[in-house]
C-alpha cells in the first residue's frame, strides 16, 4: 500500500522582505497574479482522492482558487510563535537577539512562548502519518513553513535542516509510501 501526498505551497500574502511570524493576511495581488499563472500545472492535482489546506486565509484561498474545494487541517497550522507573531524576523532580531539565536540554534527551544521547532515537526509528520494508509492521492495546499516541517521529517533529517530548505510560493512536493516511511519523489518535466 502506498499513499501519494502532494504539498502544494501556498501563494504569497506580502513580499519575502514583508514576511511575518504566524502571518494571517489573504493573498495580495501579485498573489492572485501568480495563483492564476500556476493555475494550469496546479489545477490537475485537484483530482486527488482528499484534497486539504492550512488552515490561515492565503492558503484557503489558493486551494479555492485552484478549484480544490480544501478542507481545512488545523494539525497543518503554521508554527505557532507565540510573542512573536505578527513581526518580522528582523524586527525580532533587533529586539531579542539572543533568543533568535537560540531559537535558530536548539530545535527544542521556544524563546517566543510558542512551539519549538522539534515539535513542529514532529506535529507535520503525525498528520502526515494518520492519513488513511490505503493506496491513493492527496493533495494539501499549506504554509511554506509546514511544506519544509513535512519534507524534514520525511527524510528523517536533523532537525536543523529546516533552515536549509527554500519553498517558494506555488510550489509543489511530493511524498509517496505510507505511515513511518515516506520517499521524496521528484516528477520528470515533460519533453
Amino acid at each position: 500500500m502506498s499513499l501519494r501526498v502532494t504539498l502544494v505551497t501556498a501563494a504569497r500574502s506580502s513580499s519575502l522582505l514583508a514576511e511575518r511570524f504566524d502571518d494571517d493576511r489573504p493573498l495580495d495581488e501579485a498573489g492572485w497574479y501568480e495563483v492564476q499563472q500556476a493555475a494550469p500545472a496546479l489545477i490537475p492535482l485537484g483530482a486527488a482522492e482528499l484534497r486539504y489546506c492550512s488552515p490561515t486565509p492565503r492558503s484557503r484561498a489558493t486551494g479555492t482558487a485552484l478549484g480544490y474545494a480544501p478542507l481545512a487541517q488545523p494539525a497543518l497550522r503554521d508554527c505557532d510563535m507565540g510573542r512573536w507573531r505578527g513581526l518580522t524576523l528582523a524586527e525580532v532580531a533587533a529586539l531579542e537577539p539572543a533568543a533568535v539565536d537560540a531559537w535558530l540554534t536548539d530545535p527544542r527551544t521556544a524563546p517566543h512562548g510558542g512551539e519549538p521547532l522539534l515539535a513542529f515537526i514532529t506535529r507535520i509528520g503525525n498528520w502526515l502519518d494518520t492519513r488513511p494508509a490505503e493506496d491513493g492521492s492527496i493533495v494539501a495546499v499549506a504554509e511554506p513553513s509546514v511544506v519544509r516541517a513535512a519534507l524534514v521529517y520525511a527524510l528523517k533529517a536533523p532537525p536543523a535542516t529546516y533552515w536549509n530548505v527554500d519553498v517558494r510560493p506555488l510550489s509543489t512536493v511530493t511524498l509517496t509510501g505510507r505511515p513511518g516511511l515516506w520517499h521524496l519523489h521528484l516528477a520528470t518535466a515533460p519533453c
